[in-house]
């Protein structure tokens, strides 16, 4: 029988979480309540009470009380619930999560949502969920479902979308409980992407599958960049194929795609092997032309689509990204191979394209070639990104370096007082 984790605070939320309770129970499932609330008194008795959850955080529920700070309490209870829901995880206690709320509920639940694995289902019910969810979801898998009316008490409209929400929470806890994967187990490895790299992208992806590993493509919009060194972070990646290092110019330069100042950190920092390009790094994204900030109206700008501005990287902006680069390829702790276009480095940087400019690649590469250290290989390709021989080139050196590093620590042997 699977188990659902319901998460919420019980002093505002609590009828609605024991409709939940009882709907989850009708579908089969065993339910563990947790209380996050912090003032008021629990309306329904839940499993995991709030003193607890506190406690999980380092810190006495009286303490949060006598502070009378939301935010602090919010923050502390989210770190608590997040420690609550990875013990009953490990426990083999918990096979998906639902929760409800507002804004506050929301970053509670979502932020013990975020520390579970990708694939664990979850499901949060939010009045935040008509806007901008990306703050709640991240990089993770979480589902959210918009309540249309607020989260106070059973109605007609309310029981509708609650009742929906035990439906399908059960029905994705079942499966999960059962799961039996179809396709067969291949090392997986992931690549970046995006529009102006498909094409080298594609022809890579299927290098790698001829060569017997299964490609995961991520779109280089910030959030798919971190859904990536995430799943490196968890251990599920024997190599990264980073084409589209995009999220760091607009990181670098404050576009709206950034996957955070880490970047370009999680395989290194694995010791996984990584073979790394300068996709898209010729561009900063923004939405629409009249949401470019007026700083850089005067700036060479394409209009990709209606909803995508891109905006030329200067010399001077390419040059700090190389010294980036090279910074966070240095410190990496596995084998990496940085492939060098020198046509360009996406659809619209080559000659006779939009963002075609010589000088600023020529920034960039030098001054990553001045700044990385003797351990980094370097290939240099007179041709652009795009080219079908240079994306077979990385996928097949990507191969080599997965291939070198498996025999090696097949071959080593083990530190005294372990076996291998």
């Amino acid at each position: 029988m699977p188990t659902v984790v319901l998460i919420g605070t019980l002093d505002t939320k609590g009828t609605e979480y024991a409709f939940l309770r009882q709907r989850l129970r009708e579908h089969g499932c065993e339910v563990v309540l947790v209380d996050a609330g912090v003032l008021g008194e629990p309306q329904t008795v839940p499993d995991v009470t709030r003193e607890a959850v506190a406690r999980a955080a380092g810190v006495e529920l009286a303490e949060l009380v006598a502070r009378a700070d939301r935010g602090y309490a919010i923050a502390t209870m989210a770190r608590g619930a997040t420690a609550v829901v990875q013990e009953l995880f490990q426990a083999g206690r918990l096979h998906a999560i639902l929760a409800l709320g507002g804004s506050g509920g929301s970053a509670i639940a979502t932020a013990a949502m975020r520390a579970l694995p990708i694939g664990v289902p979850k499901l949060m019910v939010s009045t935040l969920a008509s806007g901008d969810t990306r703050p709640y979801v991240g990089a993770s898998d979480i589902a959210m479902l918009y309540p249309v009316v607020d989260i106070a008490g059973i109605n007609r409209i309310s029981e509708r979308i609650l009742t929906n929400a035990a439906a399908a929470i059960a029905g994705m806890a079942q499966a999960y409980e059962t799961y039996q994967p179809t396709v067969p187990s291949k090392p997986l490895v992931a690549a970046t992407m995006f529009g102006v790299t498909t094409p080298c992208v594609t022809e890579a992806r299927q290098e790698l599958e001829a060569r017997g590993y299964e490609v995961l493509v991520f779109h280089a919009t910030g959030t798919g960049g971190q859904a990536m060194e995430g799943l490196v972070k968890g251990g599920f990646l024997a190599g990264v194929l980073d084409i589209t290092t995009t999220e760091l110019a607009d990181e670098l330069v404050g576009g709206v795609l950034s996957a955070g100042p880490e970047r370009l950190e999680a395989a290194g920092a694995a010791g996984i092997p990584q073979v790394v390009s300068l996709g898209a790094l010729d561009m900063v994204n923004f939405g629409p032309r009249d949401t470019v900030p007026e700083r850089f109206r005067q700036r060479r700008l394409y209009q990709h689509n209606p909803t995508v501005t891109l905006m030329r990287t200067t010399p001077e902006e390419c040059a700090e990204l190389g010294k980036i680069i090279a910074q966070k390829l240095n410190a990496a702790r596995g084998p990496v191979a940085v492939f060098i276009p020198l046509r360009g480095f996406s659809a619209i940087d080559v000659e006779g394209k939009p963002f075609y400019d010589p000088e600023a690649d020529r920034a960039l590469i030098e001054a990553l070639k001045a700044n990385l250290a003797p351990h980094v290989e370097v290939h240099e390709w007179d041709t652009d990104i795009n080219d079908p021989a240079f994306a077979r080139a990385m996928a097949a050196r990507l191969d080599e370096l997965i291939r070198a590093q498996a025999t090696e620590r097949t071959l080593s042997p083990a530190p005294e007082g372990e076996t291998s």
